[in-house]
């Protein structure tokens, strides 16, 4: 079952002061932070067991567009996410386990 978190960045936020002068535009690693918080308090799963496996910037993302992150675990124990504005795909990903190794 795919679960949801709505967000909007606000235009006084400070990475996009200088990305870009005038034509302000989120920066893809904000973006993928704020995707990976919302799916970790979502989920209480832990961020440091999870590493990102693919990510495509499809649409630039502009200060106030309301968005919508989607998540959902897949049968395979990997975490499949998109953002999106209305119809519009910004970002498409997906995160998987880390494997921990124990030394002897």
């Amino acid at each position: 079952m795919k679960k949801r978190t709505q967000f909007a960045f606000p235009v006084n936020h400070p990475a996009l002061a200088g990305h870009f002068p005038g034509v302000p535009i989120v920066p893809g690693v904000v973006l993928l932070d704020e995707v990976m918080h919302a799916i970790f308090m979502d989920t209480g799963l832990t961020e440091t067991a999870w590493k990102i496996s693919s990510v495509k910037f499809l649409s630039p993302l502009k200060p106030n567009e309301v968005v919508m992150i989607e998540h959902e675990q897949l049968a395979n124990g990997s975490l499949k996410f998109d953002v999106l504005e209305g119809q519009r795909k910004i970002v498409t990903g997906n995160l998987v386990a880390v494997q921990m190794t124990v030394d002897t």
